[in-house]
């Protein structure tokens, strides 16, 4: 039996609503629903099949009138056939699995030269996805724009259609970030995109929530069918927030045999919207997915009607590489297109995520683009404009180096107990409490091939805090008039960098700090503390501070030589190296990693030879 349906049936539920993953197009589990006497919340299993096979869905919209895309959606899968047909349709060409999605099993190909390894690289990769090889070849549009029309059924044989999106940005053919409307098109190309959906609605017999994708060249704005999604689609919410109506609640009265809730004439639409997908991911490694932990996340504050967040996933959740690496959806709404948008460039700086590679940044960065704000959209827009989406990194602003130094002074006072006596939420000028007159941090700039960075702070009386950093290529910046408190939230500084006051949030794994400012989230690392040859007593090297050991690099018998690296510790979130001071055998390791080691404890034997 399956689960979900048993659960239902020994908890007396009368539905199951799968959500949109997994088994929301499942025929089979909507068949085992219908079985068991639960009512499944989407469409009937014969629908789903029918649109599952994207040769079958168009043979079925061709009958009905539905615009499709020139192409072969045939049995004959042998290459020297479709290389006929690739030469009748006309390159280029587009070759796709005959099932699934999300970009598997598809190649685009310019010449007959190369449609024979794209073929069978296809049919291997709609095997090893679809476990079946069959694929389609199809006429390939240069400049095509995504357009999808959400559209719901009742078992009364309505059909409406709830206006449309674009989803036309994208990478690894999978969206990004999608809008509704969408922007730029004609009224008279809308409604026929409309009456499209809803004939193919009704060609398939639907009921319950779908959306109909379509391709629109934007040479011709001529538009062609390419599949129906029969479930609720990821994207969904932004068709909420322009007509003001809860799509989840519609399937719930549909598929309690309720009629629509509204007619096609009494559909409303205000204001655009976006939505932006956070993803585990790093955009400058090909949108590489990503998985880890993630230590520390703040979202934006959600504000009706204008701010939204959908997530399932809470700071010290684990982004595993079992499922899509999807962390949330940021949804905005305004009155028009550029104010939807500003709301979402705004809403994306207040969005901080630290532990794992995240989409974020590049984000920021595609919605503020020119081209974006003027509609230059298409499929090809990442591809286009990857230049500019990706400056070249030459290293890291010294202002975060600066920051991080504050971080790591405030830090580091707060471990030694300076601030016992004082408010912890005090000015760095007046923490100068039996504390020296500088202090010198050191960084590698991830950005810069580990180049080593310097930043001294100095603390002249009644002048504030002094910062210059200093690059080991020569470049330094000083800063004056440093100022820092850390505010009510622990994780958010209050600063001045030259009489400049700002604020930014910060979050510290040991020696790693994440510093959030308005336009990214830049990391700096602050080097180990590299103690040199380890103090020395009676039995062995002892630890410079009380800490926890965090590596073990050495066990009993080990042959060492003088500087060779025997333990990292870990004290005040600094770690400290400890080398070997003489040639010899490690007679015993007393610590195992996890211990914690008090100060001047023994921590290595080292044996001498004679």
């Amino acid at each position: 039996g399956s689960y979900p349906v048993d659960t239902a049936k020994k908890t007396g539920a009368q539905a199951i609503h799968p959500g949109y993953g997994f088994l929301s197009e499942n025929a089979e589990f909507a068949n085992a629903c219908e079985d068991a006497g639960v009512v499944f919340i989407g469409p009937p299993a014969d629908a789903m099949r029918s649109m599952a096979s994207k040769s079958a869905a168009k043979s079925i919209m061709t009958d009905a009138g539905v615009p499709v895309v020139p192409g072969y959606h045939g049995e004959e899968q042998s290459v020297e056939f479709l290389a006929d047909q690739a030469e009748k349709i006309g390159y280029p060409v587009l070759i796709k699995a005959v099932l699934g999605g999300g970009g598997k099993g598809m190649r685009i190909v310019d010449d007959r030269k190369g449609l024979e390894e794209a073929v069978q690289l296809a049919q291997r990769e709609a095997q090893a996805s679809f476990g079946d090889a069959r694929i389609l070849v199809e006429k390939y549009i240069r400049k095509p724009r995504h357009i999808e029309v959400q559209v719901f059924s009742d078992t009364h044989g309505g059909h409406v259609y709830l206006w449309d999106r674009d989803c036309s940005v994208q990478r690894r053919y999978q969206k990004i970030i999608e809008e509704a409307p969408a922007p730029g098109l004609a009224p008279e190309i809308k409604a026929s995109m409309g009456e499209a959906a809803t004939n193919c609605a009704r060609a398939v017999n639907y009921v319950g929530a779908g959306t109909v994708e379509f391709i629109l060249d934007r040479d011709t704005d001529e538009f062609y069918f390419m599949e129906m999604n029969t479930r609720l689609q990821v994207e969904h919410p932004v068709s909420e927030m322009v007509t003001g109506q809860d799509f989840v609640e519609w399937q719930l009265k549909i598929a309690a045999g309720a009629p629509l809730p509204l007619q096609q004439n009494e559909i409303p639409q205000h204001g655009h919207s976006f939505e932006a997908r956070i993803y585990a991911e790093n955009p400058r490694k090909d949108f590489m997915p990503g998985s880890g932990h993630i230590s520390f996340m703040r979202t934006p504050e959600p504000h009706h009607p204008y701010v939204r967040v959908d997530t399932g996933i809470r700071e010290g959740d684990d982004v595993t590489v079992f499922y899509d690496p999807m962390i949330a959806k940021l949804i905005t709404w305004d009155a028009d297109r550029p104010r939807a948008l500003q709301q979402l460039r705004t809403a994306l700086d207040q969005f901080q995520i630290s532990g794992l590679s995240t989409n974020i940044d590049f984000l920021k960065t595609l919605s503020s683009h020119q081209a974006f704000i003027d509609l230059d959209l298409d499929t090809g827009f990442i591809p286009r404009y990857r230049d500019e989406l990706f400056p070249e990194v030459t290293g890291t602003d010294a202002k975060v180096f600066a920051i991080g130094a504050m971080v790591a002074e405030l830090d580091s006072r707060e471990g030694r107990g300076d601030l016992e006596d004082a408010d912890p939420w005090s000015l760095i000028q007046n923490l100068r409490l039996n504390h020296s007159k500088s202090q010198t941090y050191e960084f590698l700039d991830k950005e810069a091939d580990d180049e080593l960075v310097r930043v001294e702070l100095t603390f002249p009386a009644g002048k504030g805090c002094r910062a210059v950093v200093t690059r080991d290529s020569g470049a330094e910046h000083i800063y004056e008039g440093i100022d820092a408190e850390i505010m009510e939230d622990p994780n958010q500084m209050r600063y001045s960098l030259d009489g400049a006051k700002e604020e930014c949030r910060f979050f510290r794994d040991g020696n790693d700090i994440d510093v959030f400012l308005q336009d990214s989230r830049t990391s700096v690392s602050l080097k180990p503390l590299d103690l040199g040859v380890g103090a020395e007593a009676d039995a062995g090297l002892v630890a410079p501070v009380t800490g926890q050991i965090t590596k073990t690099l050495v066990k009993a018998g080990d042959t060492v030589e003088k500087g060779q690296q025997l333990v990292v510790m870990s004290a005040m979130k600094m770690e400290y190296i400890i080398r070997s001071n003489v040639d010899g055998t490690i007679g015993a390791v007393f610590h195992k990693e996890g211990d914690i080691a008090n100060e001047q404890e023994v921590l290595v034997r080292i044996d001498q030879g004679e």
